[in-house]
């Protein structure tokens, strides 16, 4: 069936060949590899690399032995050089050429293109990005029982396939991290962070803007989630032009560095969602196993509430039937209860509110970031943290769809306008002032 099928092929592909050259060319490649269709596309473009090349060396010296005056160089007879192929390399001769005075090599514009590095990197990324380790990459590129095998020098080994992978990422993150910022319309934030040793930790966010698209937005390392390392982060965002005078909506796990560096960065009104998945597992864990089941209804029903002085109130009645046997973990539930209400506060719609009352966005994303860095054992420094996890950022927002209540974003828009328009408003003290000035 396979003889059938590649007969058929070369039979097709010699009646398309224009010319008795192409015919020749293409003949001699299908009787040499009857193995494999993959071999036979490796010999065809050697032969259409090197008749271009050899074109090329024509138009720079002239045909062989010709000799003229207006010729820009000289032939140095051939070299082999090695080309990009399926995430390695293979040999190929290649003419070689100088100036007219012999002092100086030329290049040719088709080897130039040809063993461009930019897509071996690209490929080495991705096979990296989807799991495949650095020893097994050679396998993952290379049939070991395939007509095209893997040699000494191909690039597959697993010392290259990291320098590319180093040299790409590094290449990546700089140019993320140095992003313009202020064209997106940011309606929330959420910041989480990303534990790598005991003694690192990543602190990343994530944005939505006003059509339900998530946006990686920056990504910071410290020795803890403390509020020098957040707010390493919010400078960072500022100067990439995220206006610091906007209201957003900002969505935190609940760690109180983080609310801290939010509201001395953004103001103090800024309106800050803590996590209601995080708080209530909290609580339910500190609790025996028979009381979980009504803790998390009696939660979830305050969360689901539109009225949010009721919802206030059906978490303080939690609270005062649990203080006799567990006084600890009744003022834990009364702890940060404004941000736990956060998004019920700004009046927004019960689907919408699902949405942005957790940090569900960045840790979906955090778990792509786990699967990539999985095949890492020994994490070196700073700099591999942060080319592994911004290379899994990368990867998580291909994955990235929008928001299923986007449409309902208006009213986070609207109650967001609400804020800053209260927060641009003369107050008493201030009208009384200017009074104060203007009779003197």
């Amino acid at each position: 069936m396979k003889k059938d099928m590649r007969e058929s092929a070369s039979r097709t592909a010699l009646s398309l060949a224009k010319t008795a050259a192409d015919r020749a060319v293409l003949e001699d490649a299908f009787q040499g590899v009857q193995q494999s269709f993959d071999k036979f596309c490796l010999v065809a473009g050697i032969e259409a690399m090197q008749e271009l090349m050899e074109k090329e060396a024509a138009e720079i010296c002239g045909e062989r032995y010709e000799r003229h005056e207006a010729r820009r160089g000289r032939r140095w007879g051939t070299v082999k050089g090695q080309a990009p192929f399926h995430g390695g390399r293979v040999a190929i001769d290649r003419p070689r050429l100088r100036t007219p005075d012999g002092k100086q090599e030329l290049e040719l514009p088709s080897w130039i293109a040809a063993i461009d590095e930019d897509w071996l990197g690209e490929w080495a990324m991705n096979q990296m990005l989807i799991n495949v380790s650095t020893r097994k990459f050679r396998r993952s590129v290379r049939l070991p029982t395939g007509d095209v095998g893997s040699e000494k020098g191909d690039g597959t080994s697993k010392s290259a396939v990291s320098r590319k992978f180093v040299a790409l990422s590094s290449e990546k993150i700089d140019a993320w991290l140095a992003t313009d910022l202020s064209k997106l319309d940011l309606l929330a934030i959420q910041i989480d962070g990303i534990h790598i040793t005991e003694e690192l930790i990543l602190i990343a966010a994530v944005g939505i803007d006003g059509m339900g698209e998530k946006h990686p937005l920056g990504l910071v390392e410290g020795a803890t989630e403390n509020t020098a390392t957040v707010q390493a982060l919010l400078d960072d965002l500022i100067e990439r032009g995220v206006d610091s005078e906007t209201v957003r909506l900002f969505i935190v796990d609940g760690a109180k560095a983080l609310t801290k560096a939010i509201r001395r960065t953004f103001g103090k009104d800024t309106p800050i969602q803590r996590c209601q998945v995080h708080k209530g597992r909290n609580i339910t864990e500190r609790l025996p196993k028979g009381h979980h089941a009504t803790v998390r209804k009696a939660l979830r029903q305050a969360w689901e509430m539109d009225d949010v002085a009721k919802a206030e109130q059906l978490i303080k009645n939690l609270a005062r039937r649990l203080e006799k046997d567990w006084d600890g973990i009744s003022g834990s539930i009364l702890e940060g209860l404004d941000e736990i209400l956060c998004v019920v506060r700004l009046g927004l719609p019960k689907e919408l509110r699902r949405t942005l009352a957790c940090t569900n966005i960045i840790e979906n994303m955090n778990g792509t970031i786990r699967k990539v860095t999985n095949n890492v054992k020994r994490w070196r420094d700073s700099s591999m943290a942060m080319r592994w996890t911004a290379a899994g950022m990368m990867e998580a927002k291909k994955g990235f769809r929008r928001l299923r209540s986007y449409k309902q974003l208006s009213a986070l828009r609207n109650a967001l306008l609400a804020i800053q328009a209260k927060r641009s408003a003369p107050t008493i003290n201030d009208t009384a002032l200017d009074a104060t000035r203007l009779a003197a």
